[in-house]
C-alpha cells in the first residue's frame, strides 16, 4: 500500500497551529505533505479533513498531534501509532452502564488504520531509535482527568495505548472516499488525573517533528 500510494500526496490533519508547526518542521518543506491544522475536537477534525479532500487529491490521510497516553502503556516523550481508531464516549449511559452507539444499534464507531502503513511507519520509527506504541487510540469529547474514568476506558478498550480528539473524525471522512488513515500521537501527558504540571509538551512537540521527519522516509 504504502509503495502504490508513494507518487501522491499526503494530508496531514492537526488540531492546533503548535502541532502543525512541529509537523512541518520535520517535513523540511516537502510539497507531497499538506498539513492543516483544523481544529479541535472530532467535529471540526472531520469537517476539515472532508474541505480538503473535497479540494484536492491525496493517497493517505494522518491525523497527527499530541496526546494522552495510558499509564504502562505509552510514556511521555513516546509516539503512539494508530492500529484502530474509536470514539469512545459516542454513546449513551444506561442502568447497565455506558453503552456505545454501535451497541445501540446506531453504526460502528471505529474505523481501523491502514495495516501496512501502520507497520511500515511503526518500523521506521523504531528503527530511528524512537519509542513507539501501537495499538487503539481512542477518540474523546472530553479529556480524561480521573483514575475513575481512565479505568473504565480501558475496561471498555483494554488494546488503548492513548487518547485524543481528533482521530476518529478524520478517519471517518477519509473512510468515506476509500482513503488510507493513520493516526500520529505524540504522548505529552497521561490519561488519568489531570495535572498539568506534569506534562511534558515541549518534549510531546519534539518527537512530534521527529516523527514527522521520518514520514518523508516512509510515505
Amino acid at each position: 500500500m504504502v509503495e502504490q500510494q508513494a507518487a501522491r500526496r499526503v494530508l496531514i490533519i492537526t488540531a492546533v497551529a503548535a502541532e502543525r508547526d512541529a509537523v512541518l518542521r520535520g517535513l523540511q518543506g516537502s510539497d507531497r505533505f499538506h498539513v492543516i491544522a483544523a481544529g479541535a475536537g472530532t467535529a471540526a477534525a472531520a469537517a476539515g479533513t472532508a474541505a480538503a479532500l473535497a479540494a484536492g487529491s491525496y493517497g493517505c490521510v494522518i491525523s497527527a498531534g499530541i496526546g494522552g497516553g495510558f499509564p504502562g502503556v505509552a510514556p511521555l516523550g513516546s509516539l503512539v501509532v494508530a492500529s484502530e481508531m474509536i470514539a469512545a464516549d459516542l454513546g449513551a449511559e444506561t442502568p447497565e452502564g455506558f453503552r456505545s452507539a454501535a451497541e445501540l444499534g446506531f453504526g460502528s464507531v471505529s474505523v481501523p488504520a491502514d495495516r501496512g502503513t501502520v507497520q511500515a511507519v511503526s518500523a521506521a520509527l523504531t528503527a530511528a531509535g524512537l519509542t513507539v506504541s501501537t495499538g487503539t487510540v481512542l477518540t474523546v469529547s472530553t479529556a480524561t482527568g480521573t483514575a475513575e474514568t481512565a479505568a473504565a476506558l480501558i475496561a471498555r478498550h483494554p488494546g488503548a495505548v492513548a487518547e485524543a480528539m481528533e482521530g476518529h473524525g478524520v478517519a471517518v471522512a477519509a473512510e468515506a472516499l476509500g482513503l488510507p488513515v493513520l493516526e500520529l500521537r505524540a504522548i505529552s501527558n497521561p490519561v488519568g488525573p489531570r495535572d498539568r504540571a506534569a506534562w511534558k509538551i515541549g518534549d510531546a512537540m519534539e518527537a512530534l517533528t521527529a516523527a514527522a521527519a521520518i514520514l518523508l522516509e516512509v510515505l
